[in-house]
């Protein structure tokens, strides 16, 4: 991997973990813990268009991301539900007005997780 890629992949990771810890708390903090799955997988994304010498660009948008990669890598297409999910907890969630329900934020730490072990596969890392 480029020094750039293990960049985007530590702090994916580091969102991840954010996203497990906030929802093991009592009470847990949803919306921190969505927040974080999307910037996991956004990072994940970013972390595969780096390694594949593409173009990262500055954007939230998580199948705005998994669009630049269909053309490099088809099998990645299954994930554009939970990808389309996870991409409101970027803005939506972090304003009032909006709460995270704890069924919210179990899909999104199963779509974060699933982005997580498919992306850490295609960079040759443990899943």
């Amino acid at each position: 991997m480029t020094p750039e890629t293990t960049q985007w992949v530590r702090f994916a990771d580091e969102d991840f973990q954010g996203a497990r810890d906030m929802a093991k708390r009592t009470p847990p903090l949803r919306n921190l813990a969505c927040f974080h799955c999307q910037q996991s997988a956004e990072k994940y994304l970013k972390a595969w268009l780096q390694e594949l010498g593409l173009a990262v660009p500055r954007t939230h948008d998580l199948e705005e991301l998994l669009d630049l990669l269909l053309p490099h890598d088809a099998t990645l297409a299954p994930l554009r539900r939970g990808l389309r999910s996870l991409t409101r907890y970027a803005v939506e969630f972090r304003y009032p007005g909006v709460r995270a329900t704890t069924q919210r934020m179990q899909a999104a730490l199963r779509h974060a997780e699933r982005a997580r072990r498919e992306l850490r596969t295609r960079l040759g890392l443990p899943t």
